[in-house]
């Protein structure tokens, strides 16, 4: 074996030129590798003879040398286009890595690599390597070989390496042929790629363009699978609160829509999407995730998954594609999905921002209604007097009465009060509520004896519209009305049975649904109620409810009649005075002495209500600055005639026929604004002035109280 060195020349060194022309000639014409090198081939035949020729070309990327292009006339069991030989463990290597020919006269005596003893297997016994050196770096190795030894010399590898700088050209040309074919037909893929792709994007967005919300999702799952021929497709949002479950929002089983259902991704292929990847199983998706029990059912072999992510970025599904088929290339479903699931991210966004200002929407109507109820509730209640702005007196009664009430008022306990019509009842209810932690929500008072049994039930707990004849619109009950604050229920014991029935459930579940609604409403209410009878008298002639009576006699309390705290009739009735000379207009400041004597010797049957009564007409009447009682203004047993002889503290209360109503009282005050004013209405010198009212008022409340004017009286 011999290295390179200075060749002999050869006489046929005409025929050596000719066939470097030929192998130019064959580059220029030449572009296909099995022309150019069947070309190369035959040229230099003409000079060197061979079995076997072949050009090795490098793979930089795995380090070695793979055989290109090859012709020969040897049978062989390896040496075939596409074999590989190490860069640094072949003969075929040293050249390349060398840039030195090589030259074997005969394999019989000398095989330094494996590759040359598996040449020698197949006959070879000598050989040429010529590198293909391009600007100084290696590219390439042309081999020629025979079955004879000694076949070739110095001479025949010279003139090869003088062939292989033309070789080097032509694989280039080749090369770079080949590689813009490659391109050319890269790019006739992409794009028919690509007018596939737009087809099918076409295709789902015709279907799915129209569509938002439930019926988008479903549009989407249908034409996906018909346009990417696979048989499955459903679309998911993540179940809030839940780290690993879906609800489905649209399946299509292939050929109908499946129903929609919520599962738990653990063991299945999603479980890979929901962690924010794309998941691709071409095949065995079943063999993979055995646990899946659906996949058996679909009889699904293939999947493909992407994430679904809200426009501000966050996971909120995945949509997915399955077939029982394989689906080993996903170069056209992948951008489609990808496409769509921005889409589909997008609408539930907007499903989700739609729901949650539905629900702000609700609670607002709720709280608008709430808030309208309440005002039209406290717009009634101004126009009753309360006597609540103090709690007058300094009697020990009173201040016992107080004493319970700041025990009480912190608690939610429900209380129950007793006392006579007229004892101040509901001021002590009001006391409660102010100090009680709920003062900030309404004390939402209901006279239950004032409500006639048919309507009870509405009035408490509402009704909705078209509940019974007349109900023409929704109405809020007082219980609702009450949420967060605290009902006073007076008179609790004219309550009929079957009302009795819905408040023991409110005082013990905090629920009830309106008249006519088969819809619970929650609420949160305190509960203080009051009575003048005696419950458990009632409960024992069943007109009340036993377990109802035990749940609202929590605390009782007891009011004390006015006739037991004597001492604070002076205070009570220059509190009155007060509050009524300044409603009324009068200079009215004080009260006499004897007034005031005859005031606290009266028992009061009618309690502080009747009080109030008399004091207001008395300053009605009122002319000076000290308020006097006229004898038609006296309670029959404070008139002197009713009194003689008898002491008026022994005096046997008066029946309850003769204390006067807040409507006579009422039509008492006018009459006697009208005779002092001699009939007249107007003016500064009018009963109107007088009464502190506008004239058109005056008129509508003597249309009322059935008054008739009649020159200087009324009557």
């Amino acid at each position: 074996m011999t290295h390179p060195g200075a060749g002999s020349t050869n006489p046929a060194e005409a025929a050596r030129y000719r066939t470097l022309l030929e192998i130019n000639n064959a580059v220029i014409s030449s572009l296909t590798r099995e022309d150019l090198f069947h070309a190369i081939a035959r040229a230099l035949r003409r000079v060197v003879a061979f079995d076997r020729t072949a050009i090795f070309l490098p793979d930089r990327d795995k380090d070695v040398l793979r055989l290109f292009i090859l012709e020969s006339s040897l049978p062989t069991s390896y040496f075939a286009v596409g074999m590989e030989m190490l860069s640094g463990e072949s003969h075929v290597g040293w050249t390349f890595e060398h840039q030195q020919y090589r030259l074997c006269r005969d394999l019989s005596h000398e095989r330094r690599y494996a590759m040359e003893e598996r040449a020698f297997q197949d006959g070879v016994r000598s050989y040429v390597l010529v590198p293909l050196v391009a600007q100084g770096r290696s590219v390439g190795v042309l081999a020629v070989a025979s079955t004879s030894p000694d076949q070739y010399s110095e001479a025949d590898a010279a003139f090869l390496q003088e062939a292989a700088n033309q070789i080097v050209l032509a694989v280039e040309n080749m090369k770079a042929y080949e590689a813009i074919t490659t391109l050319h037909r890269e790019v006739r893929d992409e794009a028919a790629r690509r007018r596939e792709v737009e087809q099918t994007l076409r295709a789902v967005v015709e279907g799915t363009a129209a569509m938002t919300g439930s019926d988008f999702f479903y549009s989407l799952v249908k034409h996906l699978a018909s346009a990417l021929r696979v048989r499955y497709a459903f679309v998911s949002e993540c179940v809030d609160g839940a780290e690993a479950r879906v609800r489905t929002r649209a399946i299509w089983n292939g050929g109908s829509f499946g129903e929609n259902f919520e599962y738990d991704v653990t063991g299945t292929p999603c479980l890979r999407v929901l962690e924010g990847d794309i998941a691709h199983y071409g095949r065995d998706v079943q063999r993979l995730f055995p646990a899946d029990k659906d996949l058996v059912e679909l009889g699904a072999e293939s999947y493909l998954g992407v994430p679904v992510l809200d426009p501000s970025g966050p996971l909120v599904g995945h949509l997915v594609i399955l077939d029982d088929k394989p689906m080993p290339d996903t170069s056209r479903a992948l951008p489609i999905l990808r496409t769509f699931a921005a889409r589909a991210g997008a609408e539930l966004a907007r499903l989700r921002a739609d729901e949650r200002l539905r629900t702000a929407l609700a609670e607002v109507e709720v709280l608008r209604n709430r808030l309208q109820d309440e005002n039209v509730y406290l717009q009634d209640e101004i126009h009753i007097e309360h006597n609540y702005a103090e709690m007058v007196g300094s009697s020990p009664a009173l201040l016992d009465v107080l004493r319970q009430i700041e025990q009480v008022a912190p608690t939610d306990a429900t209380v129950l009060i007793y006392g006579e019509t007229g004892t101040g009842k509901e001021l002590v209810a009001r006391a409660i509520h102010a100090r009680s932690p709920r003062h900030g929500r309404p004390l939402v008072k209901v006279n239950s004896s004032a409500i006639s049994a048919g309507l009870v039930e509405s009035e408490l707990f509402g009704h909705v519209k078209g509940a019974f004849t007349g109900a023409i619109e929704r109405h809020v009950g007082r219980f609702a009305l009450a949420d967060q604050g605290t009902i006073f229920l007076d008179e609790v014991g004219e309550l009929p049975l079957e009302t009795q029935v819905k408040l023991l459930r409110v005082l013990q579940e905090q629920e009830f649904e309106p008249v006519g609604s088969n819809q619970t409403v929650k609420v949160d209410v305190r509960v203080i109620a009051a009575t003048n009878r005696d419950l458990t008298e009632a409960v024992r002639a069943g007109r009340f409810r036993a377990d109802l009576f035990y749940r609202l006699n929590v605390v009782e309390l007891r009011v004390p009649p006015l006739r037991k705290r004597a001492g604070d009739i002076p205070q009570l009735a220059m509190f009155f005075l007060g509050r009524f000379a300044k409603k009324f207009g009068r200079p009215t400041e004080t009260i006499s002495t004897e007034t005031m004597d005859r005031l606290a010797r009266y028992p009061w049957p009618g309690n502080i209500r009747e009080l109030q009564n008399v004091i207001e007409r008395a300053v009605v009447l009122a002319r000076g600055p000290a308020l006097e009682l006229d004898r038609d203004l006296l309670p029959s047993p404070l008139r002197p005639d009713a009194t003689s002889g008898t002491d008026p503290r022994k005096a046997e209360p008066t029946p309850a026929g003769l204390v006067a109503t807040l409507e006579e009282t009422e039509r008492a005050h006018i009459v006697a604004a009208l005779e002092r004013a001699e009939g007249v209405i107007e003016g500064t010198r009018g009963a109107a002035k007088l009464l502190g009212i506008h004239p058109n008022t005056l008129r509508s409340r003597m249309e009322k109280l059935g008054i008739k004017r009649s020159g200087p009286r009324a009557s």
